[in-house]
This record gives C-alpha cells, structure tokens and sequence, in this order.
C-alpha cells in the first residue's frame, strides 16, 4: 500500500511538473506572439508610405486615363456639334431666304 502512495504521489507531483511546464510553455508562446505581432505592426507601419505612394501613383495614372479618354470625347462630341452646326447653318439660311422672299409675295 505503501509503495501505491508512493508511487501516486511520484505521478502526481510528475503531472504537476507538466502542468507547470505546459503554463510555461503557453506563456511563452503568447509573450512570443505579442513580440511578432509587435514587429509586424511596426513593419506595416514603415511600409505605410511606400504604399500609400504606390496607391497615389496609381490613382494618378488612373485620373490620366479617365482624363485622356473625357478629352476625346469631348473633342469628338465637339466636332460632332460643329458638324451639325454648319449642316443647320445652311439650312436656316435657306429657310431665311425663303421667308424673306415669301414676305415680299404676300401683301
């Protein structure tokens, strides 16, 4: 009987080890975690304005482009109203003239 309680108190003094050595454990890998995530937050950090950088230079090429391409279509819709313009011009001169000439025949 005495060799059982011996040998109980061996395996639970043993279990208290790997329960201690297990908190240790734990506790070490968090403290590890809140370092990695430290680093990579300070990492991030210093990366802010290389990315913002490369955000700009896109937004920008992407303003050129919309840009570029509101530019032709002004230029076409322009040349497109200069088209109908003079199309008109002639028309409304001819519909003058024949007004003008109307008003003379009729008393």
């Amino acid at each position: 009987m005495e060799d059982i309680l011996k040998r109980l108190l061996e395996v639970e003094i043993s279990a208290e080890k790997m329960v201690a050595n297990s908190q240790s454990q734990r506790e070490a890998t968090v403290h590890q975690t809140l370092l990695d995530t430290q680093q990579a937050e300070r990492q991030f950090k210093s990366q802010l304005p290389e990315l913002k950088a490369n955000f700009l230079q896109k937004a920008e090429l992407h303003a050129t482009q919309s840009i570029a391409e509101l530019q032709k279509r002004y230029t076409e819709k322009k040349s497109h109203l200069n088209q109908l313009a003079k199309e008109n011009h002639d028309k409304a001169l001819d519909a003058a003239l024949q007004l003008f000439m109307n008003l003379g025949k009729n008393p």
